[in-house]
Protein backbone atom coordinates (compact mmCIF):
# COMPACT_ATOMS: atom_id res chain seq x y z
CA UNK A 1 0.00 0.00 0.00
CA UNK A 2 1.57 3.78 -1.13
CA UNK A 3 1.41 5.95 2.03
CA UNK A 4 1.92 9.92 1.83
CA UNK A 5 2.38 12.75 3.58
CA UNK A 6 1.05 15.30 1.39
CA UNK A 7 -1.39 17.24 3.58
CA UNK A 8 1.30 17.16 5.92
CA UNK A 9 3.65 18.99 3.62
CA UNK A 10 1.22 20.89 1.77
CA UNK A 11 0.16 22.60 5.45
CA UNK A 12 3.66 23.55 6.37
CA UNK A 13 3.54 25.26 3.43
CA UNK A 14 0.49 26.89 3.62
CA UNK A 15 -1.24 25.87 0.78
CA UNK A 16 -4.41 25.03 -0.24
CA UNK A 17 -5.18 21.85 -2.41
CA UNK A 18 -6.45 24.60 -5.32
CA UNK A 19 -2.58 25.95 -4.84
CA UNK A 20 -0.80 22.78 -5.59
CA UNK A 21 -2.91 21.72 -7.97
CA UNK A 22 -2.07 25.74 -10.18
CA UNK A 23 1.29 24.52 -9.05
CA UNK A 24 1.65 21.48 -10.86
CA UNK A 25 -0.69 21.75 -13.10
CA UNK A 26 -3.44 19.47 -12.25
CA UNK A 27 -6.82 19.41 -10.56
CA UNK A 28 -7.55 20.08 -7.21
CA UNK A 29 -9.72 16.72 -7.35
CA UNK A 30 -6.56 14.77 -8.38
CA UNK A 31 -4.82 16.22 -4.94
CA UNK A 32 -7.42 15.11 -3.09
CA UNK A 33 -7.17 11.66 -4.23
CA UNK A 34 -3.74 11.63 -3.50
CA UNK A 35 -4.25 12.89 -0.48
CA UNK A 36 -6.98 10.39 0.99
CA UNK A 37 -4.90 7.59 -0.85
CA UNK A 38 -7.43 6.69 -3.46
CA UNK A 39 -4.75 7.43 -6.46
CA UNK A 40 -1.37 6.49 -7.04
CA UNK A 41 0.68 9.19 -8.84
CA UNK A 42 2.79 8.34 -11.65
CA UNK A 43 6.77 8.90 -10.71
CA UNK A 44 6.46 12.48 -12.87
CA UNK A 45 3.53 13.36 -10.97
CA UNK A 46 5.70 12.17 -7.54
CA UNK A 47 8.78 13.77 -8.12
CA UNK A 48 7.13 17.30 -9.36
CA UNK A 49 5.33 17.29 -6.13
CA UNK A 50 8.61 16.52 -4.33
CA UNK A 51 9.82 19.39 -5.83
CA UNK A 52 7.18 22.24 -5.12
CA UNK A 53 8.69 21.31 -1.43
CA UNK A 54 12.01 20.92 -1.98
CA UNK A 55 12.30 17.30 -0.74
CA UNK A 56 12.66 14.09 -1.75
CA UNK A 57 10.22 11.29 -3.12
CA UNK A 58 10.97 9.25 -0.27
CA UNK A 59 10.10 12.03 2.40
CA UNK A 60 6.87 12.14 0.62
CA UNK A 61 5.41 8.67 -0.82
CA UNK A 62 6.60 5.55 1.10
CA UNK A 63 5.10 1.86 0.91
CA UNK A 64 3.63 0.41 3.83
CA UNK A 65 3.54 -3.15 4.14
CA UNK A 66 0.01 -5.19 4.42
Amino acid sequence: MLTNKVKEWRARHGMTQQELADRMGITRQTIGLIEKGDYAPSVLLALKMADVFGIKVEDLFGVKED
